[in-house]
């Protein structure tokens, strides 16, 4: 691998290294995705400094020029992070589902205590029969 696509692989790996670290340490990654990221960085650092390691990777993959294995070993992680947000991407929809079939149901609830008692004047509204319930479940 030439020195210079080495030194260029190095200042990007710790850059994107030192992105990452940054976003966790302002609090605009939560550290449980930010591992993924940081692993990632990790690897391609390491690859992009042990040129040896590069080297017999790429052979052993059957890769003839090294810095493909690189862009091989980068895409592959950016594949494992895409699966990993695509199961969190789909439990919360899940999770917002339930949570919105909740709030309907609240609301209805709500809805059916206003009927039964007026609140702002304290007493029971036209229906009457209702008592004031003071708690939801």
């Amino acid at each position: 691998m030439e020195t210079r696509i080495q030194i260029v692989s190095i200042l990007v790996s710790a850059g994107l290294f030192g992105v990452v670290f940054e976003l966790v340490r302002r609090r605009r990654l939560m550290e449980r995705y930010a591992l993924l990221w940081l692993f990632s960085t990790i690897v391609l650092l390491a690859l992009a400094v042990w040129k040896g390691l590069l080297e017999k990777l790429a052979s052993a993959v059957g890769i003839f020029y090294a810095p493909s294995a690189l862009f091989a070993v980068a895409f592959a992680c950016i594949l494992v992070m895409l699966l990993h947000f695509s199961l969190v991407i789909s439990r919360l929809v899940e999770q917002n589902k339930i949570l919105a079939q909740r709030v309907g149901l609240l609301s209805e609830r709500v809805e059916q205590l206003e009927r039964g008692w007026d609140i702002a004047a304290g007493e029971p509204g036209e229906t009457g029969s209702r008592a004031p319930v003071t708690t939801l479940r």
